[in-house]
């Protein structure tokens, strides 16, 4: 058994070796730039007991295909095309496809220019990056590129990025499109200012301010997101020793009306603690937005809501009353394979009114440094099937999703 996965390993390594230099042209320091090759596999099931609705079943391939200059004078650019294509038959709504009979899976087939920018480092310590780009900023909780959907988020903007300071580092900003997952785009005005300070042994502390304004959009719906954000974490780990280690995350935030959207004014809580041992990390964790009425909500439009609103998908949309995440994690590695899991508790933002419980499962394995497989499991389950909480997408159902998928990424 360890002759054989010796010869695998050296094989594969073998063969990403000659497609790693292939992809530089034939180079091994990519003199002439290099083709970046990402192809994501998956399917998916979303399954509620909602009778107006029949199961979706999707099974779809995305891929990304682009050209990385070599840097010259410090400057360098970027070009990435994305396509996503149904295979086989399938019986999803896209959002766009007008299948409005099935469960919604936001995946539409659609080709698009994923990424264009040219960046500079000529200045030390300081690069400069405008066009369409993946920004991804701290824990992608405010501004983030929604990697889990097949079509990533991207963003026409400029983007200052420094490190001159020690244990520091500046990022400021403008936005003034969005290209969102489904594929369309949004004109936005966002100025960004994130600014993180590292304590060595301790933790990174971070402050930061969004200013999110939609008044070119002629979705009013959307211009009512509009918002600015202010607010700070800090978040860390401790080792005790080799076997045993705290983690932990505080962060506030303060939201209120900006451009053309409703006054209002709502808070952001998120408190996380935990510990590791033995090759687990068990956390124990609040998440908070605020809520007070119609329009009157702590929203994220920018932000990551898979990641942070359950994997269930249920809570798209903050409820006009808010929410109140109460979870547990629990992840662990064995033989090379990933497992995650989350237990949330969900209810308004005084924990008075409940509005069900969630159970998260993933596996997932990396392997041959270029290549990934997974499986996921999503089971969201309502206090009362059918109740209907103002503000989000719909009413609450049992609801069960499944995922199985792989990659290819260079």
């Amino acid at each position: 058994m360890l002759s054989v996965t010796f010869t695998a390993t050296s094989m594969a390594d073998d063969v990403n070796s000659t497609v790693e230099k292939a992809l530089k042209f034939g180079q091994d320091d990519a003199k002439y730039g290099q083709i970046k090759f990402d192809l994501r596999y998956r399917y998916e099931n979303f399954d509620s007991v909602n009778p107006k609705l029949q199961p979706g079943n999707a099974s779809i391939a995305r891929l990304r295909l682009g050209y990385l200059t070599p840097v010259f004078q410090g400057l360098q650019g970027f070009a990435e095309f994305e396509g996503n294509q149904d295979i086989g038959s399938n019986s999803y709504n896209t959002g766009l496809n007008g299948k409005t009979q099935y469960e919604r899976i936001a995946d539409p087939q659609r080709n698009e220019l994923n990424q264009l920018w040219v960046s500079y480092k000529g200045i030390p310590k300081t690069e400069a990056k405008v066009g369409r780009q993946r920004i991804q900023l701290d824990n992608e909780r405010f501004i983030g590129a929604a990697a889990w959907r097949q079509l990533e988020r991207t963003y026409d903007a400029l983007m200052i990025n420094n490190t001159s300071l020690p244990n520091t580092a500046i990022t400021m900003g403008y936005i003034n499109r969005d290209q969102n997952t489904d594929a369309t785009i949004q004109n936005i005005e966002v100025p960004v200012a994130n600014i993180s300070y590292n304590i060595a042994n301790v933790g990174k502390l971070v402050s930061y301010g969004y200013l999110i304004d939609y008044k070119k959009d002629p979705n009013l719906t959307l211009r009512q997101q509009s918002n600015q954000t202010y607010g700070a974490s800090f978040d860390g780990t401790r080792k005790l020793n080799d076997m045993l280690g705290f983690v932990y995350r505080s962060e506030y935030a303060y939201q209120t009306n900006y451009g053309y959207s409703t006054p209002y004014n709502a808070d952001y809580y998120h408190v996380v603690g935990g510990l590791s041992a033995y090759g687990f990390t068990v956390k124990g964790a609040m998440e908070q937005l605020g809520g007070k009425g119609t329009n009157k909500t702590f929203d994220t439009p920018l932000g990551l809501l898979h990641r942070f609103s359950g994997w269930a998908d249920v809570f798209t949309t903050t409820p006009d009353a808010g929410y109140r995440d109460v979870y547990a994690s629990v992840e662990k590695e064995i033989v090379g394979v990933k497992f995650t899991s989350f237990y949330r508790d969900w209810s308004d933002d005084t924990s008075k009114k409940h509005f069900g419980r969630e159970i998260d499962f993933m596996l997932s394995k990396d392997f041959f440094k270029h290549y990934n497989v997974y499986a996921k499991y999503a089971n969201f389950s309502a206090d009362t099937n059918g109740t209907n909480i103002v503000g989000t997408t719909g009413r609450l159902y049992d609801t069960q999703k499944v995922w199985v998928g792989g990659s290819i990424n260079y």
